[in-house]
């Protein structure tokens, strides 16, 4: 049991040495100051951002103009579906017509006969 805390110990020592290790190399061998860093992350992350707006602004628009054109072809859609149901109604109502004046001709005829 104590043989692997050791073991557990020397790794945590190896990770954190390694670490350390790596962020001097990483200074050392920087191609730029932090500094200069921060600023080229700023500017790329508000170049970022104006296109991510810009981006936004045209989906914006596009869902307007679809959201637009959707009411238009509704409403296109119910005015003529408004002319078919009164064409169909004009239409039944002169069947009903039709078959009752065919009715009262063929009552007519049944009391002549």
């Amino acid at each position: 049991m104590e043989n692997n805390d050791k073991k557990i110990a020397a790794a945590a020592l190896l990770v954190c040495a390694g670490g350390i290790i790596g962020a001097g190399l990483a200074l050392l061998l920087a191609p730029q100051s932090g500094s200069k860093t921060r600023k080229d992350i700023f500017r790329y992350s508000k170049k970022a951002r104006n296109r991510a707006d810009e981006v936004v602004d045209d989906l914006a628009a596009n869902v307007s103009s679809l959201v637009e054109t959707i009411g238009e072809k509704t409403e296109d859609l119910l005015e003529k579906g408004k002319d078919v149901a009164g064409d169909a109604r004009k239409e039944l109502i002169r069947l009903i017509e039709d078959g009752t004046s065919k009715l009262e001709k063929f009552r007519t005829l049944l009391r002549r006969m």
